[in-house]
């Protein structure tokens, strides 16, 4: 009798933790739009090889030119090889889910792509922030910047910006991944966006939340706030200048690293701090559109980076010129 009342039980139990286990996520994507998928893989697959050679094209130039070898350029060489990881992280699976329907992602593969596009995004954030130190004190110090801005300084300040991105990534991951999923398994979106993923767990997230506003702090508006003041300082100091050329010189070396911040954290602020609808008519298209900007975060965005700072940055593009120009040794 007390056999036949504790069987139940069992066979419960057992049934909730089945439930919980998620072998694999299915990502929707553009699946309700198939006729345009065609068109996106396209044009993800053009702004994808846009980024490996131009980021790829820079980075060659900052090893290679020796003119180049300076703070601000090791930054950006550290800035188109965090395009490259980011966009290699989740591209790819994109371009073969538009094309051959195959929108099945393993859990420990959503893992990696997560903490890749998470790690990516969190140091990306600290490098802007460094590269507007940097311009402060190139502008506003000029006389202490080999000082301040040595080489073990800017080499320290990089190291910190991807440890802490990695360390960030782990914590997030960890988190949103070790969560019960109770059988339900699609994501709508094209990657294993952290936000997307909690919307499938059955359990309590507030822990989650909590180290994702804390993360928020640490990563995105700290930066920022450097951002904002540097840029503050940087302004002062060039209306204060007497020379018209030195004022143009000046705001010519910020204009590039001004615009690439004003579209990231332009394009993360609209994903991530308009209010979400819920429940509300129309509520597809708005999902939608969301995916969409993050197709333009995720790719746009690093596309758009070689060429800001190569159209607007006379020493990048002598250096790329002289490094095309070079013929093979025979």
């Amino acid at each position: 009798m007390y056999f036949i009342l504790d069987l139940p039980s069992e066979t419960e139990d057992m049934d909730k933790i089945n439930k919980t286990f998620v072998s694999e996520f299915l990502l929707l994507g553009l699946s309700g739009y198939p006729k345009i998928e065609i068109i996106y893989f396209v044009l993800i697959l053009v702004m994808y090889l846009v980024i490996l050679i131009g980021n790829g094209v820079l980075i060659i130039a900052c090893i290679f030119d020796s003119r180049l070898h300076t703070p601000m350029y090791f930054f950006l060489g550290n800035l188109s090889l965090l395009d490259i990881c980011y966009t290699s992280s989740s591209v790819p699976s994109t371009l073969v889910s538009l094309i051959s329907k195959k929108r099945n992602i393993s859990f420990s593969g959503c893992a990696v792509q997560m903490f890749f596009g998470f790690a990516m995004g969190s140091t990306e954030c600290l490098l802007l922030g460094m590269m507007a130190f940097d311009r402060y004190v190139a502008i506003c110090n000029p006389l202490r910047y080999p000082i301040i801005m040595s080489k073990v300084a800017y080499v320290l300040m990089a190291s910190v910006s991807w440890l802490s991105g990695g360390i960030n990534s782990v914590v997030q991951t960890s988190l949103a991944m070790q969560l019960p999923f109770c059988g339900n398994n699609i994501i709508n979106h094209f990657t294993c966006e952290i936000l997307a993923v909690l919307k499938l767990a059955c359990a309590d997230i507030s822990l989650n939340i909590i180290t994702m506003l804390v993360s928020n702090m640490a990563f995105l508006v700290l930066p920022l706030l450097v951002i904002f003041f540097s840029y503050m300082f940087i302004l002062y100091s060039i209306l204060r200048m007497n020379s018209a050329t030195g004022r143009r010189k000046a705001f010519s070396t910020c204009s590039a690293h001004l615009t690439v911040v004003i579209i990231f954290y332009g394009t993360i602020f609209f994903m991530y701090a308009k209010p979400k609808s819920q429940g509300l008519p129309g509520e597809d298209k708005l999902q939608t559109s969301d995916k969409l900007i993050s197709l333009f975060y995720g790719v746009v965005t690093p596309m758009l980076n070689p060429i800001i700072y190569s159209l607007r940055n006379k020493d990048v593009k002598t250096a790329v010129k002289y490094l095309l120009n070079q013929k093979p040794i025979q």
